[in-house]
């Protein structure tokens, strides 16, 4: 039988402990309908014996306290919500716990932003990680050693796990799921939850709003040209005449500033806009092009597709309510 040890972390989201341990539960009763031993056995494990969530809104009541448990096969780090350094410090008793576990053999996977706990255990040095898009500046900032890839739904690494945002948290847990008990029983959970299986990336939903929270003006008036004037043909030569940089020092300063070269802000901007107009009007994916200052339809396609997972087609389709009636 695998021990599940879902931590109740201060500041924990409700939902990010709900759903795991539903998904477990509903394993153990598939296998018992069929006449066979339960797989898991889940347990809520927290510092005290009740942990207040949602401002005491909630009580969580535990089944273990940490130090209580020798040894589990694995750790759920659940999303938290609020500031996230600050959770991070309410939480930091967990962390000698989560390292030992690991260290004796204990999976570990965090949901969401429960990311950056599992990272400042210092397990994901050097690994690749995934957590919620809208957190993606701010991971990047306090964890430069881990290899943040926020277009992916869930990353596998030693043993380690992350999912992306908020609630694909449920492809990340279907994964474990099938991992442990099987296709077969991960398919029925998914039907029972309503949850798409095979969702692999996260790319259609993150929302480009720019990278701005920094220090370095020069940086911030060039992303602020390049989001006035997405329509027009802008090049890196232009912005450093435009500031008075070298081109080799605009592009040093632009990627520390906001973790992308200038060509992809521009393109992620571009694209920003695109994906607005797809949603909201009727003009057709050629006149969306050219607006925003494509005139190749094959790299509009490749650069779309390759930023939001989808062809402009396809997000249309998908996103337009117009078009889907």
């Amino acid at each position: 039988m695998k021990h599940v040890s879902i931590l109740i972390l201060k500041e924990a989201r409700l939902n990010s402990i709900e759903e795991p341990f539903q998904a477990f539960e509903e394993v153990n009763n598939i296998l018992e309908a069929e006449g066979k031993l339960p797989l898991f056995k889940v347990q809520l494990v927290g510092i005290s014996k009740e942990t207040q969530l949602n401002n005491g809104l909630y009580t969580v009541n535990v089944n273990k306290l940490l130090n209580d448990i020798r040894k589990t096969d694995l750790i759920i780090i659940p999303a938290v919500q609020g500031n996230l350094k600050n959770a991070i410090m309410l939480n930091q008793e967990f962390i000698p716990w989560i390292l030992k576990q690991y260290k004796i053999g204990a999976e570990v996977a965090s949901l969401c932003v429960g990311a950056f706990l599992l990272a400042s255990t210092g397990l994901l040095k050097g690994k690749q990680c995934s957590t919620h898009w809208r957190a993606a500046g701010d991971f990047r900032k306090i964890f430069p050693d881990v290899k943040l890839v926020v277009d992916k739904i869930i990353t596998d690494e030693q043993g380690i796990y992350s999912s992306g945002g908020a609630f694909s948290s449920a492809n990340l847990i279907l994964y474990l799921v099938e991992k442990y008990a099987g296709r077969n029983i991960a398919v029925h959970c998914a039907k029972m939850f309503q949850i798409d299986i095979e969702r692999g990336s996260q790319s259609p939903f993150i929302m480009f709003k720019g990278q701005k929270e920094h220090d370095d003006k020069s940086i911030r008036k060039a992303q602020e040209y390049i989001e006035n004037n997405f329509h027009e043909k802008i090049t890196v030569s232009q912005l450093a005449s435009m500031l008075a940089l070298s081109r080799r020092n605009l592009e040093r300063r632009f990627k520390k500033a906001t973790a992308n070269t200038v060509v992809e802000y521009i393109q992620r901007v571009k694209i920003e806009a695109a994906k607005m107009s797809l949603e909201s009007s009727r003009e057709n994916v050629s006149e969306v092009m050219y607006k925003i200052g494509y005139s190749d339809p094959k790299a509009f396609r490749g650069t779309f597709k390759k930023i939001t997972g989808l062809s402009p087609v396809q997000y249309r389709n998908k996103y337009n309510r117009e078009m889907a009636t």
